[in-house]
């Protein structure tokens, strides 16, 4: 597996990944999707670029089988404060989910971000993703106790269906041996 930072020639591929993973629907849903909760697209390029041209210190990943094979998993990774790094945009394409590329794209971010000063990774899930955010907690995330407000009347990440959507803050302390493999082993 390849795991590089996203180039410009990307972004469409990005977008529409982002967007079947997210809200996809049919044949394409995988088990990640929102679209019972939160229509239109999560992602389109011009906001891609946006969100790119404000954070130009976040490093946005790229998963493949190989160099120059088809797009395979995303993910954000953004420096915040005194090596606290945010993670975001964490997909898999639905063909290919349940075949552990999710936890293996997870620690190899989790690996690369800590090669780069990150001693803790914080993430935002929607609060009634129950079974994702299980997911997240059996990789070592933990509830913080915070929530932030579900941005309504912001529909750059789609039309919210429900009026009780908000976000819980998880996060993940790196250290120790889970953190000595190299980033080829992760996927493997």
């Amino acid at each position: 597996m390849q795991l590089d930072r996203a180039s410009e020639a990307d972004f469409p591929a990005i977008v529409e990944l982002a967007n079947l993973a997210y809200r996809g629907s049919g044949d394409s849903t995988g088990w990640t999707t929102e679209s019972s909760y939160i229509e239109g697209p999560r992602l389109t390029e011009p906001r891609l670029r946006e969100d790119l041209a404000a954070r130009p210190e976040a490093h946005l990943l790229t998963l493949r089988d190989a160099a120059g094979g088809s797009l395979l998993g995303t993910v954000w990774l953004e420096p915040k404060s005194d090596a606290v790094w945010y993670l975001g945009l964490l997909t898999i394409h639905p063909e290919r989910q349940n075949r552990q590329l999710g936890r293996h794209l997870l620690a190899a971010a989790e690996i690369y971000a800590a090669e780069r000063g990150a001693r803790q990774i914080r993430m935002t899930v929607i609060d009634i993703r129950e079974t994702l955010i299980a997911w997240y907690e059996r990789r070592g995330y933990m509830r913080t106790g915070e929530s932030e407000p579900f941005p309504y009347g912001d529909n750059r990440f789609g039309t919210p269906l429900r009026q009780d959507l908000s976000f819980i803050v998880l996060e993940k302390r790196l250290h120790g041996a889970g953190l000595v493999m190299h980033r080829d082993t992760a996927l493997t």
